[in-house]
């Protein structure tokens, strides 16, 4: 006999993580108390056509991303699962303040780095890990950026270990990407759940593009501001993410050359002739920003735009050079910048990192390497790192003459069980590793954290690695106000 309903006391624990939904005696978690009921009404023919609408949805909008296997661009739809991941408002007001706290530390950082450089007098950044980094601009020394913010969108990257507390995994402070997967999955969330969703007082995430935009214009005085976002092009991995963005933000979507430079002002091309650009949002990297500065062959960029930008003519969002404070480097000494800049001590921990050029750290990794994840430090998307817990014998041996050949190139942290939350997968409830990448907005008027974030899933069984490009897909994430 087929079964009708999904069944809640079957669910397989991994009994080494902490699970969203249930706690280790199976009981519900009062966060997931409603959806409980929901759930004890809804037959399985009902949620696969809610999974089946979910993946029409995500097909007619173009919701895809690209994945890279031997230098050939596969593009996907954006894996989705229909059930929520949801977070009580005292936890939120806990990561959101932990995140607030973070991103003004790495801002004053990267001040100073770029010009006093008080934290490197003072012992408490190695100097090595701004002189060895490529990540490091010396054409931003002594450059004041507009409003003294560099880092004006932030994706920080969060997991929840078994103690069920939330550590940042790393910082994204470049061109964080993944905020319109968010809203994709509240917009597709609201229609899945139309009767129900109204009634849970979830905290709203679809005003972000208009907050963007307000935060933005804020860092120019003029009113009105001309905003341009900035893509690579169609061929872009995020280009669906950019193309969205401007639209929900009513900004022109331009690629290097539809602007040109004219008495270091940046202009964009229209019909109507020339009109002057104040704020670029680039979703490109530094190296191509600008050819005459930086990969001279680049044709992503603007030639001359870095001219502009010094002499205060334009605002690049975010600032360049602001990578060398999300490398994995320096990730290991935000605690202590959170300190030395803000004489506080961090909201939101992060997990134990070893350094590789460290002989003490390098040691101990090589001695335990089978329990650790190693990753480049300029690494991102899940490329180029070694599960250790998970990898043969040969990959381990190979990823050791690697380490062995640039040990500054690499830190490792030790595998942690982070939290599992139900997804559905072949009609039962099952554990997925999850993580949470809220995203944040830096401006004149403060930060602001959008409520929520995207909550990536290791939809792969047994899998810890959440990016996209590895197998990993999403799920909403709802912020419930009135759950303390």
């Amino acid at each position: 006999m087929l079964k009708d309903k999904v069944s809640l006391e079957n669910y397989e624990y991994m009994s080494n993580a902490w699970d969203e939904m249930f706690d280790l005696q199976g009981n519900i978690r009062p966060e997931y108390l409603s959806f409980k009921k929901l759930l004890k009404k809804v037959n399985i023919n009902s949620l696969r056509e809610m999974e089946d609408f979910a993946r029409q949805f995500f097909m007619t909008q173009g919701v895809t991303f690209t994945v890279y296997n031997n230098n050939e661009g596969i593009e996907r739809i954006f894996p989705f699962d229909i059930l929520p991941r949801i977070i009580k408002a005292k936890e939120w007001i806990e990561i959101e303040e932990g995140i607030k706290q973070r991103i003004k530390a790495l801002n004053l950082f990267l001040k100073d780095i770029y010009h006093e450089q008080f934290i490197l007098k003072d012992n408490v950044f190695p100097s090595n890990l701004i002189s060895n980094n490529p990540q490091y601009l010396f054409e931003m020394r002594k450059l004041n950026v507009p409003k003294n913010i560099y880092t004006h969108i932030s994706g920080i990257d969060l997991i929840r270990n078994t103690d069920g507390k939330f550590y940042v995994l790393e910082d994204n402070l470049r061109t964080p990407s993944g905020v319109c997967y968010m809203l994709e999955n509240r917009e597709i969330s609201r229609r899945l759940y139309p009767s129900f969703f109204p009634k849970q007082n979830i905290l709203s995430v679809l005003n972000y593009p208009s907050i963007l935009y307000d935060h933005l214009s804020s860092l120019v005085d003029k009113k009105n501001p001309t905003i341009v976002l900035l893509t690579p092009g169609l061929y872009n991995s995020a280009y669906y993410e950019h193309s969205t963005l401007a639209r929900l933000m009513g900004i022109e979507l331009v690629e290097g050359r539809d602007l040109v430079l004219n008495n270091n002002y940046v202009y964009m091309k229209n019909a109507g002739g020339l009109k002057r650009v104040d704020v670029i949002y680039r979703r490109i990297d530094d190296d191509y920003l600008d050819p005459l500065y930086f990969n001279s062959s680049s044709q992503l960029g603007v030639a001359g735009i870095m001219s502009s930008y010094r002499k205060g003519n334009v605002v690049i969002v975010n600032a360049p050079g602001s990578g060398i404070a999300d490398d994995k480097a320096s990730y290991i000494y935000v605690p202590k910048m959170i300190s030395y800049y803000l004489n506080e001590e961090p909201i939101l921990k992060n997990i134990d990192t070893f350094e590789l050029e460290n002989p003490e750290h390098y040691k101990h990794v090589h001695d335990n390497i089978e329990k650790m994840v190693v990753k480049k430090t300029d690494g991102s998307g899940g490329y180029g790192m070694l599960m250790g817990n998970s990898a043969t014998e040969k990959e381990i041996e190979s990823y050791k003459k690697l380490i062995q050949k640039n040990p500054k190139n690499f830190i490792a942290q030790p595998v942690i069980s982070i939290s599992t939350t139900p997804c559905l997968i072949d009609d039962e409830l099952t554990p997925r590793c999850v993580d949470l990448r809220p995203f944040a907005i830096y401006g004149s008027e403060g930060i602001k954290v959008c409520p929520g974030g995207l909550s990536r899933v290791a939809l792969k069984k047994g899998s810890l690695v959440v990016n996209s490009s590895q197998g990993g897909g999403s799920k909403d994430t709802w912020i419930i106000k009135n759950l303390k």
